[in-house]
């Protein structure tokens, strides 16, 4: 009854540990900022299939790099994790400070399409960014160079929107049509994945006959 008592009260401080990281982040995004992110999930999603990937290229490399991914997925998995919620800050929550309201429901919105962008990740999908990107980016920076960007920025902003998401469409079609299975098939999918800890991190530290720490 003890040793029961005892190992569930560990489990309860573990689990309630992460949960109070959570909220903590939370409620110091929200007395900073003003801001509910409702994505604050789908960021640590992103930090978990950071170390997923970095134990799959560990894998690959052997000898001991799976025994020592972990030293690099974890820095790794912070800063992929802080770079997508810096571009989420400078497209949509910098515009809705103080709206608490707004905030809710944009980020609850992008974190569906984040939970859908990881689900269907592909090399097509991936290049059809990168196209999409590169002509919308440099096209704009072409006209504020040589144009009254001001004057035309109206009528060119949807242009160039239009046509490198039409162009960017295109391609991405014709690479999904024309690669291999192995190409074009999602990176991640909807299925779980799982990242395995390395040995020395495995198993735990037993205390009598029942009671034992992960």
């Amino acid at each position: 009854m003890l040793e029961g008592l005892i190992g569930g009260l560990f489990n309860g401080i573990s689990i309630g540990a992460v949960l109070l990281i959570v909220a903590l982040g939370l409620a110091i995004v929200f007395g900073l900022m003003g801001v509910i992110n409702l994505a604050h999930g789908e960021l640590m999603m992103f930090g978990a299939y950071t170390t997923f990937v970095v134990q799959n290229a560990a894998k690959g490399i052997g000898g001991i790099a799976p025994e020592i991914y972990i030293f690099v997925a974890l820095p790794l998995a912070f800063l992929v994790a802080a770079a997508v919620g810096l571009l989420l800050e400078r497209t949509v929550i910098r515009y809705l400070y103080g709206r608490p309201l707004e905030t809710l429901l944009a980020t609850w919105g992008v974190s569906l399409i984040m939970i859908q962008f990881v689900r269907s990740v592909s090399w097509p999908m991936v290049i059809g960014l990168v196209i999409f990107s590169v002509l919308f980016l440099g096209g704009r920076w072409v006209l504020t160079r040589y144009t009254d960007w001001e004057r035309v920025s109206q009528w060119a902003n949807p242009i160039l929107l239009g046509l490198s998401a039409a162009i960017a469409l295109v391609a991405g079609f014709v690479i999904n049509n024309a690669g291999s299975a192995e190409f074009v098939r999602p990176w991640f999918g909807a299925r779980n994945v799982d990242v395995t800890p390395p040995t020395w991190l495995r198993g735990g530290i037993s205390l009598g006959t029942t009671l034992q720490f992960p």
